[in-house]
């Protein structure tokens, strides 16, 4: 190879080289990546939580049944959110849980709504205020979850509408039969966001804030899907009683209860929450 073919050649290279970093610096500038460990003293003992994003409307994501706070990194659902991360519209809160403790636990009924209580307590007198605080931008939050962790994000919205705007839950059951049978008691109560807008009064404050946030269910007819199909329909009927505004999706007989279509999913509802329609 003549010298200047070399020396052209050798520039190619470098620029190449150079643009593949300019890439790699990108992913790692733009993926903020924080870890915590704090402790809670509603559930008296540390807590875990990992911050994707460095700013945004606070999206709070609670896992699967019994999963961990890595989970939804695990999982993929990170990098399927990828876009919205690095462009500052949403900033992720990966929260733990404490399911078979609790909801999933053997054993007395009314300890475990007091440990399902007590984990309540936990992300809205504790976490809730950290997000606010690591956040910043002073918005209301979104809260999400596929499966259980849909239970829970229900819950957390439709208990505190003044803290939370939205909700996404996907795959989800909305109410308590389905941990402790037949029991119920006060606690239980406040955990079941069936039952809670069911009974709910029709001058009761909460049902003004509803009307003005955004509530998305969603869940598929597919494998695994049969008992969570049949909770949606529930919740949306206790919504649609209480003439609450809901976006309640049926997806078709192919989408099952899993990862990829739960990404699909949340990737679908996300614009609408993030952009101001009604």
């Amino acid at each position: 190879m003549h010298a200047p073919a070399q020396k052209i050649f050798c520039l190619i290279l470098f620029f190449y080289r150079i643009c593949d970093t300019i890439k790699i610096m990108k992913g790692v500038i733009r993926m903020k990546v924080e870890y915590y460990k704090e402790y809670s003293f509603s559930l008296a003992r540390d807590m875990e939580f990992k911050v994707f994003g460095r700013g945004g409307k606070p999206v709070l994501a609670v896992p699967c049944q019994a999963g961990r706070f890595y989970d939804w990194e695990n999982f993929g659902m990170v990098e399927t959110l990828r876009e919205f991360l690095e462009t500052g519209q949403i900033q992720l809160f990966c929260v733990d849980s404490i399911d078979n403790e609790t909801l999933f636990a053997p054993g007395n009924p009314a300890q475990r709504a007091r440990g399902q209580e007590a984990y309540y307590h936990y992300v809205i007198d504790e976490l809730v205020p950290r997000i606010q605080t690591i956040n910043g931008t002073g918005r209301k939050l979104l809260a999400t979850g596929c499966s259980m962790g849909a239970y829970h994000a229900a819950n957390f919205f439709f208990r505190r509408p003044d803290i939370f705007d939205s909700v996404i839950a996907l795959s989800g059951i909305y109410d308590t039969h389905e941990f402790f049978g037949d029991y119920m008691d006060d606690l239980v109560y406040a955990n079941d966001p069936c039952a809670c807008v069911r009974g709910m009064p029709w001058d009761h404050p909460y049902r003004e804030l509803y009307a003005n946030s955004k509530i998305i269910l969603c869940v598929g007819q597919g494998d695994w899907e049969g008992p969570l199909l049949e909770g949606t329909r529930r919740m949306n009927a206790a919504l649609q009683q209480k003439g609450i505004p809901a976006w309640v999706d049926y997806w078709g007989h192919d989408v099952s209860h899993d990862w990829p279509w739960w990404k699909k999913q949340l990737v679908y509802f996300l614009p609408y929450v993030l952009n101001d329609i009604v």
